[in-house]
């Protein structure tokens, strides 16, 4: 018994951990409708506009690459602004939502 339950136990530590899996993806979808704006309803973009695909991109990638504009380690000002009120779980939403864009 003791060889089932351990592994069980890192495992549901690993997955909790998992910044990919810490957002509701129903709540980020009533959120992304700010970034459908630019990013378009299906996350597919507008290159011609210089608005890039967020459809099929991971949450965490997604989630970290919201913090490093909100935090200007990444220079966009549109982005900046956009981020600059968001707080974690809104970032945590909306990675989410989007990571189910295909």
């Amino acid at each position: 018994m003791k060889l089932v339950v351990v592994p069980m136990i890192v495992l549901a530590a690993t997955l909790s951990g998992n910044p990919a899996l810490a957002g509701d993806p129903i709540t980020g979808k009533a959120k992304f409708a700010v970034c459908a704006g630019c990013h378009g309803p299906d996350g597919m973009g507008n290159a011609a506009l210089g608005y890039p695909q967020l459809a099929g991109k991971d949450a965490a990638y997604v989630a970290t690459q919201l913090r490093d504009f909100k935090s200007g380690k990444r220079d966009s000002a549109t982005m900046k602004a956009m981020a600059a009120g968001l707080n974690d779980g809104y970032i945590e939403n909306v990675a989410s939502y989007i990571a189910t864009l295909k």
